[in-house]
């Protein structure tokens, strides 16, 4: 068979029976045939189309697209498949037209006939503005990602509709940020808005960015605030809505708005503020648009309610944080304390500075895993904690452990879930009598020691593993004796993970930056900070302390035979020494209570009995040491009984007292307040001195 006569039979019965747009162009892309049932060619005559392009019979199709795709195939020999083309026409919905077009080239023509290209045109115009919808709104979704930022926000919304969607966008949120209880209530037509966003920026407007005031009434914006529905503006010179505030609202002629979308933004009925989308562009806003708006609306305002709900708890967990946080420190004859607290994320660092028997204090700075009202709270309870511990005058490792333990009762579910660690911590306990420090740490950075002349001394700390675990795991403790006005410094991760470096590098430059230990402490943190540029993403806590030593002039020490003759020995020494510090009227009270204490010591301790005076700060510690470990526990004494009220006698003239256990020994402390009056009550009234065995 002869190819033309095949080539034109397929050609008769594809232009004869297709019911797509099918033509035939020539290379001069013309039309040669066509398929007079194609869309948009039905109205037309054959001489309308036959020998002219195709922009000459279709208005607003992009012909030059179209010419150059021809040329293309021609030049390839090669099919071109669904090609998009974009033009305008006004019968088009929404003003614009989109069509398809495919391209296949003749290569079985007779030799010397014309070259020819069959193209197949489709109008996807309303398949093609669907699918810039859903564009527009997985634009929206991937510009607001996960922030909790609001401003974030309201940028990703604005920089996601402009200009693919609208020439110009604005968010406007409620300045109580609708929050509002109990059933959804419309706000009052008056109620302030501020300004999050608007795009583009160089855009005429009234209001700028922060701006916060109310929009007039009565306008469109007043009234999807009131009944919190998205409508279609269009918008003219006379439209009668622009004369409520012509100066405000004169910015949209100016800029030749002639529709806009205002969307109200709501989440679970209740009104956070207002999307309003402008155009100017040919086309304008159509009812297929407003459900693009209504969904962009819904998306960013669960994202708005979600950075609301995050700064909300933000605040409170901040606030929780920083309640349960050391109020006012008591100035210490031991140290000299300043510190530094970043509450960024509301996350679980804590400080304490808690004041021992013996004038000692413990220093304490520690970090909860997580972040919110959950680690503030936990933090919370494991700082009481760590402080109602050390005031039992445990030892450091004891403590550790026994706050492992209740790590372990606080966060049982974390260490079920596999997650054993719910926080570390790094103690310090240092004597200004003895100058000797005590540190210890659990998963935490080890403090750092400054020695006056502002060299860094190297103190091995044994690193312990993280709390939480329980099970009654083993920490070990680090000594050594410091010289006077040396500096320790306490922090957390927070204030070494910034700069790039590792946190050993970093560690460094804040011992060098702490070099300089005679400055004022105060500026030492401050100079910390400046330097060391923390983690905006976690918290940060510095902790610093100038060591002092107690003059020697104010500690009375006396090692004393375990024998019941010293008794009175031991008065003697207190009334001497008292008399000393001028302390005269508070000897019968402490010789009293000394009395009771070496007393007890003879009688049921072994070795000799340590006494010894601390007059610090408006107090007067008493402490009496024996080898015995067992502690005396309080109870009541019957009335035939001839012992049983030393304890009683002891509380009676104290303050506090308390029991210090060491490795071998233990003492038995109290504390009388020399700043406060004594009681009114005699003894005689309080107990039966008869009773007590004459000593």
């Amino acid at each position: 068979m002869d190819a033309s006569i095949d080539e034109a039979a397929v050609l008769n019965a594809l232009f004869a029976d297709s019911p797509q747009g099918l033509f035939l162009f020539d290379a001069d892309h013309r039309v040669t045939r066509y398929n007079p049932s194609g869309r948009g060619v039905r109205e037309l005559s054959a001489e309308e189309v036959i020998g002219h392009e195709i922009g000459d019979f279709a208005p607003g199709f992009d012909a030059d697209t179209a010419a150059a795709l021809i040329d293309e195939a021609f030049a390839t020999g090669e099919p071109l498949r669904r090609r998009l083309i974009r033009g305008r026409s006004p019968s088009a919905p929404y003003g614009t037209l989109a069509l398809e077009i495919s391209l296949f080239p003749l290569s079985g023509s007779a030799k010397g006939a014309k070259r020819l290209v069959v193209g197949l045109v489709e109008d996807v115009t309303e398949r093609q503005a669907a699918a810039d919808r859903l564009a527009v709104l997985s634009s929206v979704h991937a510009a607001l990602g996960s922030t909790l930022e609001t401003r974030a926000i309201a940028d990703g919304l604005v920089r996601s509709l402009v200009p693919a969607f609208a020439d110009a966008v604005s968010v406007d949120l409620l300045d109580d940020g609708g929050d509002v209880a109990g059933p959804a209530v419309p706000p009052p037509h008056d109620a302030p808005l501020r300004r999050v966003s608007f795009a583009p920026a160089g855009a005429a407007r009234s209001r700028k960015d922060g701006d916060s005031r109310p929009f007039p009434f009565a306008t469109p914006y007043t009234q999807a605030l009131g009944d919190a529905r998205a409508r279609l503006v269009r918008v003219s010179q006379d439209t009668p809505w622009l004369s409520a505030a012509p100066e405000d609202l004169a910015p949209l002629i100016t800029a030749g708005v002639h529709s806009m979308i205002v969307a109200p933004l709501v989440v679970r009925e209740t009104v956070l503020g207002l999307l309003t989308l402008y155009r100017r562009r040919p086309d304008p806003f159509e009812e297929a648009d407003l459900d693009v708006a209504r969904q962009a609306a819904s998306t960013a305002s669960a994202h708005f309610d979600n950075a609301r709900r995050y700064h909300r708890e933000s605040t409170i967990a901040t606030t929780l944080h920083r309640r349960l946080q050391p109020g006012n420190i008591p100035e210490l004859t031991a140290v000299e304390t300043a510190h530094v607290y970043l509450p960024e994320t509301a996350g679980g660092d804590w400080f304490d500075v808690i004041p021992l028997s013996g004038a000692r204090v413990a220093l304490v700075v520690g970090d909860v895993v997580g972040h919110g009202i959950e680690a503030a709270a936990t933090m919370g309870q494991l700082r009481i904690a760590v402080r109602t511990l050390a005031l039992q005058d445990l030892e450091p490792d004891e403590l550790l452990t026994h706050l492992d333990e209740v790590c372990a009762q606080l966060v049982g579910t974390a260490a079920r879930s596999g997650s054993e660690e719910v926080a570390t911590c790094a103690l310090t306990v240092y004597d200004p009598v003895s100058r000797r420090c005590t540190m210890i740490r659990a998963g935490h950075p080890a403090p750092l020691v400054i020695d006056p002349n502002g060299t860094r001394r190297t103190v091995d700390v044994p690193e312990g593993p993280p709390l939480g675990a329980g099970g009654g795991r083993a920490y070990f403790a680090a000594e050594t004796e410091l010289l006077p006005g040396s500096l320790l410094a306490h922090f957390t991760h927070g204030l070494l993970d910034a700069g790039g470096h590792d946190r050993t590098t970093a560690a460094r430059g804040l011992a060098d930056v702490l070099a300089s230990s005679t400055r004022p402490l105060a500026e030492l943190c401050d100079t910390a900070v400046y330097r060391m540029a923390p983690s905006r993403h976690d918290d940060a806590v510095l902790l610093l302390a100038r060591t002092r030593v107690l003059p020697p002039d104010r500690v009375a020490d006396w090692t004393l035979p375990a024998d019941a003759s010293v008794v009175g020995t031991a008065r003697r020494l207190v009334e001497r020494q008292l008399a000393a510090w001028d302390l005269d009227d508070a000897a019968y009270a402490t010789e009293l209570v000394v009395s009771e204490l070496v007393t007890n010591a003879i009688r049921y301790g072994t070795g000799p009995v340590r006494l010894r005076l601390i007059h610090d700060r408006g107090r007067l510690l008493s402490e009496v040491t024996d080898a015995n470990s067992a502690s005396p526990h309080l109870r009541h004494a019957r009335e035939s009984d001839e012992g049983g009220r030393g304890l009683y006698i002891v509380m009676r003239f104290s303050n506090r007292w308390g029991v210090r256990h060491g490795r071998r020994d233990k003492t038995i402390w109290c504390e009388q307040r020399l700043d406060e009056p004594s009681t009114d009550t005699p003894v005689e009234d309080a107990f039966d001195i008869d009773a007590v065995p004459e000593l």
